[in-house]
């Protein structure tokens, strides 16, 4: 199966209908699909066929979506990147990827230019300019108007997409996702989700990233409508959703502290909304009430990889879950979630037994399943020890409940150990959060020379607050074991993100960052 072919569905069933709306300008799907046609014949033509990695550097755009559905007609394999990356980092990853194309738009050209002529000159890719203007691929896909493009068969184990790792833990990696990998993703998000023709999803967090990406298949395939905005502007996403009247989003954990704490904040402005998804990070449930007193819809947690094409839990609520008290459908909610239907996952322990149901065992998450990605790009080694025994390793340590809902406590790397005492830093985290002052909060261990480690936080305090480090820490002793208490604090302007919004514990842990808080104790 081709993934072109869910937009050539969608073509013949909601022809008529608009498909997407980006900075002014909205298409039907026919005229959609004629565009997507004309850049892939003009692929094509320039020797991007099947199998070709072609690399896109493009701010969020309906040209981003093209080149998405593009490649595959082409049977293309599709390198979105991270436009925030240096110039050097952009050529490591097109050395890596051997891309032989590289679309951009015009305010990208000369970085384009600069990361793709860094190469020796038989390795460089094609670089293609999206858009208007002289040379650029408006003008020349022109000459293919009217011409039916057919897509390129495909197998279901054919790549279709290389999304490179934001490398947190080490050298960027290459994760490839196959036309089955985002095709059965794509399914199982509509059926979790209940995505029909009636949704209106909202692009704010960035296409290069499957935190936003996988809808471009699901809401596609039930011929949704996509509503893109360039880049993530509070005030701009608030009249966007009011606008447009946008149902249903993903936004990265950043995204909604900034749109909560917003001065203009305005639930009015949301009522069209039905759900609103974020993932990325375990949710603080102080957090997650005040998202829910902005949004006057449904909160869902969600949790999953690049590897896992993203999706792996959604915290939806069962049934019998609805009728409970609020305070615990919050609980619920702010979980990790429940295992998305395909997913065949487990948490074990050390052995490699499932640890017991009861809210307190920790193991780790393992999983196997459609979506599951065959491997890293040129790194059988490396896919080797992620996968053992047909599971894949995550990485990620939780605890579930005797309801089936997990919680994910930490990353394995990112465990505290000090004095002999092991110390999840989503506790720490947590209990910061339950502070009025706070708006943001990450906890690191950095190195003791008695205990070994001691657990540090970085903090962002919220516009106003007075909030010093001694009160926060005694903020936590009335919450924590001693063991678990902060020894200093760092107060920021910003955390350091990867490019899919995480917090960047690995920037956190550099030594530049330590000695930067007032020592509490």
């Amino acid at each position: 199966m081709n993934l072109a072919t869910i937009l050539q569905r969608a073509a013949r069933l909601f022809g008529t209908r608009n498909a997407v709306t980006c900075c002014g300008r909205s298409f039907t799907y026919d005229e959609l699909l004629d565009r997507t046609g004309r850049l892939a014949r003009l692929l094509l033509e320039n020797g991007i066929g099947p199998g070709a990695p072609v690399a896109v550097l493009h701010r969020n755009c309906h040209r981003y979506i093209e080149a998405y559905f593009a490649a595959a007609f082409c049977g293309a394999v599709i390198v979105p990147l991270n436009h925030r990356l240096t110039d050097a980092e952009l050529t490591t990853i097109l050395a890596d990827s051997e891309a032989r194309a590289l679309m951009t738009e015009p305010c990208f050209a000369s970085k384009a230019d600069a990361a793709a002529s860094a190469l020796p000159e038989a390795e460089r890719p094609l670089v293609m300019i999206l858009g208007e203007g002289r040379g650029a691929t408006e003008e020349r896909m022109e000459a293919y108007r009217g011409k039916e493009t057919t897509s390129v068969d495909a197998s279901r184990d054919d790549p279709a997409q290389l999304y490179y790792t934001s490398g947190t833990t080490g050298e960027p990696k290459g994760v490839i996702l196959t036309h089955g990998n985002v095709a059965s993703h794509a399914l199982a998000a509509i059926a979790e989700l209940g995505l029909s023709e009636a949704d209106i999803w909202l692009h704010a967090a960035p296409l290069f990233h499957l935190a936003d990406a996988w809808a471009t298949w699901a809401v596609t395939w039930v011929g949704g409508r996509h509503v893109i905005v360039k880049e993530f502007d509070p005030e701009d996403v608030f009249d966007v959703i009011a606008g447009e009247g946008v149902t249903i989003t993903n936004l990265i954990p950043t995204m909604l502290v900034k749109l909560v704490h917003h001065e203009g904040a305005d639930s009015g402005k949301l009522k069209s909304m039905r759900r609103i998804l974020s993932g990325g990070a375990p949710m603080a449930l102080e957090l997650l009430k005040r998202i829910e007193n902005l949004f006057p819809c449904e909160y869902v947690q969600t949790y999953g990889l690049t590897e896992t094409s993203p999706y792996l839990t959604f915290s939806l609520l069962k049934e019998e879950l609805l009728s409970l008290p609020a305070e615990e459908r919050q609980r619920f909610r702010a979980t990790t979630g429940r295992p998305m239907a395909g997913v065949d996952l487990r948490i074990v322990d050390g052995s490699g037994g499932d640890i017991p149901w009861d809210d307190e065992a920790v193991g780790e998450i393992v999983v196997r399943g459609a979506t599951v990605t065959p491997g890293y790009f040129k790194r059988p080694e490396e896919t080797r020890q992620a996968f053992r025994d047909g599971w894949f390793h995550t990485g990620d340590l939780a605890c579930v409940g005797p309801e089936g809902y997990l919680t994910i406590v930490d990353r394995i790397k990112d465990v505290i150990n000090t004095g002999g005492e092991q110390v999840y830093s989503t506790e720490v985290e947590n209990a910061l959060y339950a502070h009025d002052d706070v708006e943001e909060a990450a906890v690191f261990a950095v190195p003791h020379d008695v205990w070994g480690e001691t657990v540090k936080a970085a903090v962002v305090l919220r516009k106003d607050a007075s909030c010093t480090a001694g009160t926060l820490v005694d903020f936590c002793k009335e919450r924590l074991a001693p063991f678990k208490v902060p020894t200093s604090i760092d107060f920021v302007d910003a955390l350091p993100r990867t490019g899919s919004g995480k917090i960047d514990k690995k920037a956190l842990r550099e030594p530049w960052w330590r000695g930067r808080g007032k020592r509490v104790q």
